[in-house]
């Protein structure tokens, strides 16, 4: 996919990759903060204050990144308070598009053919990637943010008093856990398989694949002695893994060469797998044909054929073993 120069399309690779080959993945542009109040979040400036009907996503549902914010949209019962638009799981001549196909919808706000649109109308001379998630502003016309771990944040704490969902999947008590669970998960596993997947050197390619399955073996540790990762509550940093985790066996094992094991294969990461699964609603939010579709056939530097392969059968209904740790 290419991505915008001072407003332009340009059909090339973005800068990614260090002259050894290693993928680095570009910081997201618009970081300010949806809040209570309107107040100031950690970054950007204020003025954005939580309203029924105000905000607007944009999401993928093949995108680990932009799953997330759908899951967190839909634990917290926000359907009716942050309107949602999916876009097609195939990449279009511009990226990412809007279209007909079954599991998408339209731009039921700002009318746009492509998610490149809604950038250039919040910075016409926007340079950068064209991503998902996206949450945009109805009111001041512009894109508050485009950063998934902050947007998920809003979800979880600014809108409050628009839903009668009163869990907590950032709890003050566990912050700093889940802050320095997160930091594992998102450099060695959530990124981690993009930096196999994309690395253009042997080196950058071994160097990713160890550091992504020694943390994968950390985790399969950690989750023997508990059933979520900071303990017995389910939090961000569960569904921040989650979405990664589900895509592993069908995508990451081959198309990213991610190989030495799968999931299916650790007994405890699996059975956590199944266990986030089968919470209410959550399969409804994981679409396997997208994702293998987008995958295979739109990444074609990577998979340059376009064949989307017909297996893995994966059965993640199948029962788990997570209650043990309730006793």
């Amino acid at each position: 996919m290419g991505l915008l120069v001072e407003g332009v399309w340009r059909d090339e690779q973005p800068g990614e990759r260090t002259p050894d080959g290693r993928f680095l993945r570009p910081t997201t542009s618009f970081r300010n903060w949806v809040t209570e109040d309107g107040s100031a979040g950690p970054t950007g400036k204020g003025g954005f204050a939580a309203a029924r009907d105000r905000y607007h996503l944009y999401v993928a549902l093949p995108c680990p990144w932009a799953h997330r914010t759908v899951i967190m949209h839909m634990l917290k019962g926000l359907e009716e308070v942050v309107s949602m638009s999916i876009v097609e799981p195939l990449y279009g001549p511009h990226g990412w598009w809007f279209g007909t196909s079954p599991g998408t919808t339209p731009d039921t706000v700002n009318g746009a053919s492509e998610l490149a649109e809604i950038y250039l109308r919040a910075e016409p001379r926007y340079t950068g990637r064209v991503s998902v998630p996206v949450l945009w502003d109805k009111e001041r016309r512009t894109i508050v943010n485009n950063e998934s771990a902050e947007i998920i944040r809003m979800l979880n704490g600014a809108f409050g008093r628009f839903t009668n969902v009163r869990t907590d999947y950032y709890p003050a008590a566990l912050r700093n856990e889940i802050d320095r669970v997160n930091a594992l998960v998102y450099e060695n596993v959530n990124n981690g398989v993009y930096r196999a997947g994309f690395a253009t050197s042997q080196q950058a390619y071994e160097d990713a694949f160890r550091a992504l399955f020694g943390a994968l073996d950390e985790l399969e540790r950690r989750l023997s002695r508990q059933r979520y990762l900071v303990g017995k509550e389910i939090t961000e940093a569960d569904w921040r893994l989650f979405t990664t985790l589900v895509r592993f066996d069908a995508v990451y094992y081959s198309h990213f060469k991610c190989n030495l094991r799968r999931i299916i294969d650790y007994p405890n990461l699996s059975n956590y797998l199944r266990d986030l699964y089968q919470q209410p609603d959550i399969a409804a939010a994981v679409n396997i044909d997208q994702i293998k579709r987008h995958y295979y056939a739109s990444q074609r530097h990577v998979n340059p054929t376009g064949i989307v392969p017909l297996g893995p059968q994966l059965d993640f209904l199948a029962p788990h073993d997570r209650g043990r740790f309730e006793n």
